[in-house]
């Protein structure tokens, strides 16, 4: 919250420097910035509300939380940035169009530099502190501050040219460009925040789910499926199938579902609701378990099965053919 708080307010007054710089030049490239200022402003206010909501304890209306209202955060802000693109895109072929006298371009390049810099340490602090509280509304505030850099960055650039070489037209395609990027920035935004709506399954993360399972993987494990992880804002939410022993008694079985939990925690945060289904193995699991001591074994093992992505999610229990 805090941190949304100051990406709020450095918003504000990066917004006022540039439309300063804007009306002593009348660039349309600074102007370009100055447009994506504003969203800058609109973001973080919606980013800090959505941060509150999310933050708000699960009651009966929200048994899994409130961290959702990120990615409707994301989606608006996604929206607003390619949107800002677009206005660009017609202001600068306008522009190309019918040039604009320019002025003070070199006190113009002073001050959107200023902003560069401030826009670079607060969207990379942002970023790391997104990142490491599993935050979608601080990375996307993150990744928008530091595209607005870049974006600044190039700007900065096409009017250091204009400067030395006095063609005015290339104020009008460095702002063309930039508004492409720019309503790419959006799309990226707007796809991964529709994508935490629809809970689609983060193949990046699960991937290394899998990789971690295999690797600490313990004897009385016998099998694990129907794997399924949503995230809802910060909080981690796993579904599974464990496979045990079918002789365990429920402390012996709760044992393992414990050791399951606390390896996930101890990988991906303590942030995480652990739901699991206990199985008992039957006969055919013989075939696939090592378990070295085991009094009910019915048939030798033969074979240790690697859970994979694709047959870790399947709602089937493992068996050789």
């Amino acid at each position: 919250m805090n941190v949304q708080k100051w990406v709020a307010g450095i918003s504000v007054l990066l917004l006022a420097i540039k439309f300063v710089a804007y009306y002593s030049t009348h660039s349309i490239a600074i102007l370009t910035d100055a447009l994506e200022s504003i969203t800058n402003v609109a973001t973080g206010l919606i980013g800090l509300y959505s941060l509150h909501v999310a933050a708000k304890p699960k009651d009966k209306d929200h048994p899994y939380g409130h961290g959702k209202a990120e990615f409707l955060s994301a989606a608006i802000e996604g929206t607003m940035i390619g949107s800002a693109g677009a206005i660009i895109l017609y202001k600068a072929i306008q522009s190309l169009i019918h040039p604009f006298e320019l002025h003070k371009v070199d006190f113009g390049i002073l001050l959107i530099a200023i902003t560069a810099i401030i826009n670079f340490i607060a969207g990379y602090y942002c970023l790391a502190i997104g990142k490491k509280n599993n935050s979608l509304a601080l990375i996307a505030s993150g990744k928008h501050l530091q595209t607005d850099t870049w974006s600044t960055v190039g700007i900065i650039i096409g009017l250091l040219l204009l400067y030395l070489t006095g063609y005015r037209w290339i104020d009008s395609v460095v702002a063309i460009l930039f508004g492409i990027y720019i309503i790419f920035t959006g799309y990226q935004i707007l796809r991964r925040s529709i994508a935490g709506i629809m809970d689609e399954a983060d193949m990046e993360l699960l991937e290394r789910m899998v990789v971690i399972l295999n690797a600490n993987r313990r004897e009385n494990w016998v099998d694990l499926h129907n794997l399924r992880v949503i995230k809802y804002g910060s909080v981690l939410h796993v579904d599974c199938h464990l496979t045990v022993p079918w002789y365990f008694n429920v402390n012996e079985a709760h044992e393992e579902i414990d050791a399951l939990s606390r390896l996930i925690r101890k990988e991906f945060g303590e942030s995480l609701e652990l739901f699991v289904h206990s199985d008992g193995c039957l006969p055919f699991s013989c075939r696939i378990c090592n378990k070295k001591i085991c009094r009910e074994r019915q048939h030798p093992f033969e074979k240790y099965i690697s859970w994979t992505l694709e047959n870790i999610s399947q709602n089937k229990r493992h068996k050789l053919s």
